[in-house]
């Protein structure tokens, strides 16, 4: 049964993990979003390829909730003692993939093939491909407190700024020239279900779905897509899509996640304290709702939520 997952952030990671507790992840394709990737310190970081792929290598630092277990951050700490920028904290292994990604890149091998060549060195299963080889940056348009206009690449205004300052609109620039990278929209067409991870729809998926040829191939499909909620009980589980979504026209709550995939998603799963919702997800954006407790607290309850909507999707 192959299964293509469109994924960003931390919700994703956690999901990812009970989809291939539920499926072979051999038959496992996650197509991840990559505007938030950015050069810093003269390195090309893609902190959402990284996020996912050190969940399905179960190396993820869960408690912290971003990095790797175990990790250790004596280069930041020297390169905060003498002056450096900081705001962006790499530790120490993971500065090792960053060395190495941008390594391969300056000898111009596509991010795709660098990123399969990441995950097999950390011994993922599943395939993981970034929705293109070509530079798509998320920019945040904002006022600061004093009424002054920003533009911001997202991880300004998430990580340096704190997310405090007034969002307007979501850019992503590049998208609509960017390219598809090889096999994606191969593992959305011939998937046998296509999921929507529990990720922010402005953030994470919004520029996967900003790439024409990406969301024209999920528009052609005949069903068989399913989305999960990352808001619970109108507030996101972590992140800062309650900060985002209004700026896109949606309402932070289920049905407002829902609506971002109008037209694209045949069925949403939400959580039980957002039941209330299902009947006008259904009648409004005319798709099939399943209720279920989508916290997840460890594998298995990622792997409950990974079934529900596996189950959905099949119809």
């Amino acid at each position: 049964m192959p299964v293509t997952a469109l994924a960003g952030g931390v919700g994703a990671g956690k999901f990812l993990r009970g989809v291939a507790r539920v499926i072979d992840p051999a038959d496992l394709t996650v197509v991840v979003n990559t505007g938030d990737d950015m050069v810093l310190h003269g390195l090309h970081l893609s902190p959402d390829l990284d996020s996912v792929t050190y969940w399905l290598a179960d190396v993820a630092d869960r408690e912290r909730g971003w990095g790797r277990r175990g990790e250790t951050f004596r280069a930041m700490d020297e390169l905060r003692r003498i002056g450096g920028q900081s705001w962006f904290a790499l530790g120490d292994t993971d500065l090792a993939t960053h060395l190495a990604r941008t390594e391969l890149l300056w000898q111009g091998i596509p991010l795709s093939a660098v990123t399969e060549q990441i995950t097999r060195a950390l011994q993922v299963s599943c395939r993981v491909i970034p929705m293109t080889d070509d530079r798509v940056e998320t920019r945040i348009d904002a006022v600061d407190e004093a009424g002054g206009p920003l533009d911001l690449h997202f991880q300004e205004y998430w990580v340096a700024r704190g997310a405090r300052d007034e969002v307007k609109g979501v850019r992503y620039e590049g998208a609509d020239r960017a390219v598809p990278a090889p096999g994606v929209i191969e593992a959305v067409t011939q998937a046998d279900a296509v999921l929507i991870c529990p990720s922010n729809p402005v953030a994470s998926i919004a520029p996967i779905l900003a790439v024409p040829a990406i969301a024209d191939a999920l528009r052609e499909r005949d069903g068989g897509v399913s989305g999960v909620s990352p808001i619970v009980g109108g507030a996101p589980l972590g992140g800062m899509a309650d900060r985002l979504m209004p700026s896109a026209g949606l309402e932070v709550t289920a049905l407002g996640a829902a609506s971002a995939y109008r037209g694209l998603c045949s069925g949403f799963v939400i959580d039980e304290r957002d039941a209330a919702l299902s009947s006008r997800i259904e009648s409004d954006l005319r798709m099939r709702v399943a209720v279920t407790d989508t916290v997840m607290t460890d594998d298995a309850a990622a792997e409950r939520v990974a079934r529900t909507a596996l189950e959905l999707a099949a119809g």
